[in-house]
């Protein structure tokens, strides 16, 4: 047995969870998700927990078996709590700001580099160098985060850019003038 696949998923009072055939929509007081699963694996809603089971032992039913109760938790979470990445912004003039729902980034480009977040994602600037994707969804809110991250990355040599809150970026040696060996 898949050791993520068999935990069961305890259902918070405030989310309900419709399950028909393969979809499940869970309900919250953040929004509303719905997913499409395999129908091999078998979701069952009893007292205010989810359970999944698979049907067979195969290679295939037992890697879904862990993705699907994954998903469905992070469904769970999103829709209750919801989920959030924080960016910083490093190098000096860098520099990022709100235009409506957009950002308009200055990360040492010709121009600004301006940014629509996707559907069912919001963004915010604190300061003049942090950025917080926020959203239900844990897969969108990563993807939009990986775009921002990847409009500048860091450097290697002097560490500026765009990283993740909390990222280590080991900083490379940089040339030895008038070193004779």
């Amino acid at each position: 047995m898949s050791r993520v696949g068999r935990m069961p998923i305890t259902v918070p009072e405030s989310v309900a969870v419709n399950v028909k055939q393969d979809e499940v929509i869970v309900t919250g007081p953040k929004g509303e998700l719905r997913y499409h699963f395999n129908p091999d694996m078998a979701i069952t809603l009893s007292d205010n927990s989810l359970i999944v089971s698979r049907p067979g032992d195969n290679r295939v039913h037992r890697s879904l078996h862990g993705l699907t109760r994954s998903l469905l938790a992070n469904m769970v979470e999103g829709v209750s709590k919801g989920f959030e990445k924080s960016l910083e912004i490093v190098g000096v003039g860098y520099r990022a700001q709100e235009a409506g729902d957009k950002l308009i980034i200055n990360v040492g480009y010709s121009h600004p580099v301006e940014v629509s977040p996707l559907p069912g994602v919001s963004l915010a600037v604190e300061g003049a160098n942090r950025i917080k994707v926020t959203g239900i969804d844990k897969e969108v809110v990563g993807e939009m985060a990986a775009r921002i991250r990847a409009i500048r990355p860091p450097d290697t040599y002097k560490g500026k850019g765009i990283r993740y809150a909390g990222e280590f970026v080991r900083l490379k040696a940089g040339k030895a003038i008038g070193r004779k060996v």
